[in-house]
């Protein structure tokens, strides 16, 4: 049975390795995944840090910071990277954590998430697009956003600096 939990001090190195192995072989990886978690978390920024516990070993994570939106909407986060071992794929852990990590985000009082990625698996959890939000020179179906309170804000959306760590 897989549990979900904040992420402790002790875990850092195993979340480090689940990142790694889960976008080894990622179509559209970076290559900076495990990075990006590390200088979220150095700069205080991991707003939600969540692993997934199965058989006493970490088999997935997501990390949830703060993003800047261009328009000043406060209180915007922005979902990524999310891990599950590749042993563990397909079997609904990355769904599990998404939905707890966008409760929590709610329970904090975000007024809305981002994310960049596929609009077939985001659009599960109520994420759309729309040209007014975007990011970069990302095409618009790509980058997402949910609403928990309030409008969808306008303008470009910066992640927070530990996205540019390699």
């Amino acid at each position: 049975m897989t549990t979900l939990r904040a992420e402790k001090p002790e875990d850092i190195d195993t979340i480090r390795k689940v990142t790694i192995a889960a976008f080894e072989n990622a179509e559209h990886s970076s290559g900076t995944e495990a990075a990006i978690v590390d200088a979220l978390r150095n700069a205080g920024a991991l707003t939600v840090s969540l692993v997934a516990v199965e058989n006493d070993q970490i088999v997935g994570h997501v990390a949830f910071s703060p993003v800047a939106v261009e328009s000043g909407a406060e209180k915007w986060y922005g979902l990524g990277p999310i891990s599950v071992r590749p042993d563990q794929q397909g079997h609904g852990i990355g769904k599990a954590l998404i939905e707890a990590g966008l409760a929590r985000l709610r329970e904090y009082g975000a007024n809305g998430c981002v994310v960049l990625g596929d609009p077939r698996y985001y659009a599960r959890f109520g994420f759309t697009s729309n040209p007014t939000l975007r990011y970069a020179d990302v095409p618009t179906e790509y980058f997402q956003y949910i609403v928990f309170e309030g409008a969808v804000p306008t303008g470009a959306v910066a992640y927070h600096a530990g996205y540019d760590a390699t």
